[in-house]
């Protein structure tokens, strides 16, 4: 049985750049996103400590693998990168063993 796969990026924003700003430079890959037959589910969150967190449900790892080595390769995201503090990037890719969802 294959399983699903949480690939989860955290990060902080480089300065000047607004929240509401870099929600809208995000929503710019959602087709790209959307367009992968493996997608599943994604969320953008951020915490008072300003750190967020951008995190994508996959069907697999294999899935999860491609999209993040062909992310970077989108008209998309110059525009992206350059609003996020390289330094503070972290990626995981993570097999999820479980999950509960409301009945």
């Amino acid at each position: 049985m294959t399983k699903n796969v949480a690939e989860t990026v955290t990060f902080k924003l480089n300065p000047g750049v607004t929240p509401e700003e870099f929600v809208k430079i995000s929503q710019t890959s959602e087709a790209f996103v959307r367009a992968n037959p493996g997608f599943i589910f994604r969320r953008l969150s951020c915490g008072a400590d300003g750190r967020w967190t951008d995190t994508v449900i996959w069907k697999d790892m294999e899935t999860a693998q491609q999209v993040a080595e062909s992310f970077g390769k989108q008209d998309f995201a110059p525009a992206l990168m350059a609003a996020i503090a390289p330094e503070t990037v972290t990626l995981r890719h993570e097999t999820i063993h479980w999950t509960v969802a409301p009945n």
